[in-house]
């Protein structure tokens, strides 16, 4: 495997974790609707920022920027209203546990639309990863308390909609392999959408007044960033190689999720089965590294 294929998944994946938890902080002063106003546009912003600078428009391709467009119609704005929605209700810890399934619907769609197919080794460590990340957060909920079946619908739903928009931004990198100019036109895309939701809904008030309002607002900015750089290293990652790859690597950001729940909200619970789950997570890298 490429090494830089490999970084780039990694990157993404802490990126991906570090985004969850921190939205954690971000959701004690702001409603998830106007947290992805925030966290989207931001982003939006300096990918609008570095475009110019970073796109080489030589390599122009009006296919791959319409397949980019179509993707950010749907990502990352659904997922994250999704995920923070989710985030609110059941926590990061069960919401990253339930959003590993991404790699199931990325490899399907991926055979379907880009004709890659995992290889007996790959599939297995796909399986391992997902079952070593199910271990990892069972029987972990939020302390006791009432949560509606439908809220674990949420994570599920993020991750078929990842599922989804991986192989089709991998169709158009093949034609024009800048992962900064699909990001750009995806973000660009999704904030258009979730400003024109805000638009059209009420103002969420702050949840315990005006400076919690605030402090908000920056944990969201930090938010967008943080889901940005995620996003520019999955699509580099895929630029590099395959999804039935890619996808799987990514999906192990739960056990970084884990860490920094631990680090960053000094979160302690751990199922008897932890350990288990990591030593599982880790083999299905393995052997996806070594297929």
């Amino acid at each position: 495997m490429d090494g830089s294929l490999l970084a780039l998944s990694l990157v993404s994946a802490f990126a991906f974790a570090l985004a969850l938890v921190l939205t954690q902080f971000g959701l004690r002063g702001v409603g998830p609707a106007t947290g992805a106003s925030i966290s989207i546009p931001t982003t939006a912003g300096l990918f609008l920022v570095l475009a110019p600078v970073l796109v080489d428009p030589a390599g122009w391709n009006r296919h791959s920027a319409l397949l980019f467009a179509f993707a950010g119609l749907v990502f990352p704005v659904s997922v994250t209203l999704l995920t923070f929605a989710a985030n609110r209700l059941i926590g990061p810890d069960l919401t990253g546990s339930l959003g590993n399934l991404t790699p199931l619907f990325a490899v399907a769609f991926a055979i379907i639309l880009v004709g890659e197919a995992p290889s007996a080794g790959q599939f297995a460590g796909i399986a391992t990863i997902c079952l070593g990340i199910a271990l990892l957060f069972r029987g972990r909920g939020r302390d006791g308390s009432t949560v509606p079946r439908w809220a674990y619908l949420l994570p599920l739903a993020a991750a078929l909609v990842r599922g989804l928009v991986q192989p089709v931004v991998k169709f158009g990198l093949i034609a024009w392999p800048d992962p900064i100019a699909a990001a750009t036109i995806g973000y660009l895309v999704s904030a258009l959408v979730v400003l024109s939701i805000a638009a059209m809904r009420r103002r969420e008030p702050p949840a315990a007044g005006n400076s919690a309002g605030r402090r908000g607002r920056f944990w969201f900015a930090a938010v967008g960033i943080c889901n940005g750089a995620a996003v520019l290293a999955l699509y580099a990652a895929l630029a590099r190689g395959p999804v039935t790859l890619v996808a799987p690597i990514v999906a192990c950001y739960p056990l970084a999720t884990l860490a920094l729940n631990r680090i960053l909200r000094g979160d302690r619970s751990l199922a008897p089965s932890a350990a288990l789950g990591v030593g599982l997570s880790v083999a299905g890298v393995a052997l996806l590294l070594v297929a």
